[in-house]
């Protein structure tokens, strides 16, 4: 029995469904809140970070988005995600890296600048702070904390933005050789960076792919896809639209000449 505990709007939630709708895997899902139901002791013996998502398969947890996908592939082969080429296998695992070691936290940073920004403005000092306390990645607040006081003045937003310029550059490089990011075919790279992308446009920022035709091509492709659709974009209710609809101004200016600057 294969069973997901995800949050519509997480990313890192998003890659594992879009996993799951490519490999066409039954599975038996938990939908969080995450309004502290992450830290329910229960929970925590499953995922330790109080993050999602968990997989858990024949009651055991498998966790970190990454290694979820690579268990799928792993264990459901029978539409496989991952190249038979080393070579191609390695491209993808570089992808993923990336994502896992700078794109993750530079989409943190942009969310909370941004979207999240306005509604925890309004909660009280003590609130906000108590919403960091609760977070077992503890370097995460640091950030936020930041972002949330200065919006897209802090000193994180530049280096997030270089990151998703990396990200966007690596994307393009890899179409060069084929419509997917990794050849001839939809892989475990796509999963990974299609949340990513939309996030980017949701949060108004489409524009930092503007430079890439191929990636803007590839986008349209991607967004429309049909496992892009069943996993995120049919599924967001009107709460998840909310935060990326309720800006008060329009964040691409200030990104644009931040860019600029940084160039």
């Amino acid at each position: 029995m294969l069973e997901l505990y995800h949050k519509i709007n997480s990313v890192c939630a998003q890659k594992v469904r879009l996993s799951i709708i490519e490999k066409q895997i039954p599975v038996q899902e938990h939908l969080m809140k995450l309004n502290g139901d992450q830290y329910h002791p229960d929970y925590l013996k499953l995922n330790p970070n109080g993050v999602v998502p968990t997989l858990v398969h024949d009651g055991r947890a498998i966790r970190e988005s990454t290694i979820i996908l690579y268990y799928l592939d792993d264990v459901f082969p029978q539409v496989p995600l991952m190249p038979v080429d080393p070579l191609r296998r390695a491209e993808v695992r570089l992808l993923n890296k990336l994502v896992d070691d700078y794109v993750h936290n530079a989409c943190i940073v942009l969310t909370f600048a941004i979207a999240f920004r306005p509604g925890l403005l309004k909660m009280s000092l003590a609130e906000r702070e108590a919403h960091f306390a609760d977070t077992p990645i503890r370097n995460r607040a640091t950030y936020k904390r930041d972002v949330i006081e200065n919006g897209l003045d802090s000193g994180f937003v530049g280096d997030a933005l270089q990151d998703m310029l990396k990200f966007l550059k690596a994307i393009d490089a890899g179409l060069k050789n084929g419509p997917y990011i990794v050849g001839d075919t939809y892989s475990n790279a796509e999963a990974a960076a299609i949340p990513y992308v939309l996030r980017l446009e949701l949060l108004g920022l489409s524009g930092l792919w503007a430079r890439y035709p191929a990636v803007v091509q590839w986008w349209s492709r991607m967004r429309a896809r049909d496992s892009t659709q069943k996993a995120i974009l049919s599924r967001m209710a009107e709460a998840d639209w909310a935060p990326f609809r309720n800006s008060a101004t329009d964040p691409w200016p200030k990104v644009e000449a931040l860019v600029k600057a940084a160039a």
